[in-house]
């Protein structure tokens, strides 16, 4: 009895060190890193204890109402652009995710700095907007946007407001210029 007791004893101890640890870097459909869709403006503080955050409080200026957050590693670099879903609401949850630093990836090793090669190779794409500057391509899988700006595109296609963009119109070593997460709904 005293054996057996011990033996759960001993499982039960070597199951709770061998918890998985978050990596801070991971992107997942409904978190980034600590960082999760039901994650208020107000715990940032807890989650990036060992970073710095900048809020920007808009007034009456001509900014509207735009309250973004940014996240920066103590040494300077800019990681991630946070945007809450409520203007000055501290239990506000953050509504979509700017990814800055390359070292944030998803499982499939999209990052910042991938092309749109990468992008098409590991996901469905839902859909690609046509801008004025940029294309747009979605991946609903991750809740993600991959903006593209048009001068990777052939000089044919950059000026076709028209144009319904279709993957093979995009040359595979098209760099992401802008890579959010979204989740909004």
């Amino acid at each position: 009895m005293r054996q057996s007791f011990l033996g759960l004893l001993a499982l039960t101890l070597l199951l709770l060190n061998c918890k998985k640890e978050q990596n801070p870097f991971e992107i997942s459909k409904q978190h980034i890193g600590l960082l999760t869709d039901s994650t208020q403006v107000k715990d940032l503080k807890n989650i990036y204890v060992n970073d710095s955050i900048v809020k920007f409080i808009s007034g009456d200026e001509f900014t509207g109402n735009i309250n973004n957050i940014e996240i920066f590693e103590k040494g300077g670099k800019k990681l991630l652009t946070l945007t809450p879903k409520q203007v000055l609401d501290s239990t506000a949850t953050i509504g979509s995710i700017r990814i800055l630093d390359e070292r944030y990836k998803t499982d499939k090793n999209i990052t910042a700095i991938s092309t749109f090669k990468d992008i098409q190779a590991n996901y469905k794409i839902s859909r690609i907007s046509n801008l004025i500057n940029s294309i747009v391509i979605a991946v609903d899988d991750i809740n993600a946007n991959f903006t593209i700006d048009k001068k990777e595109l052939p000089a044919n296609l950059r000026f076709d407001m028209e144009l319904n963009f279709e993957p093979t119109h995009i040359p595979d070593n098209a760099k992401i210029k802008y890579f959010f997460i979204n989740w909004n709904n």
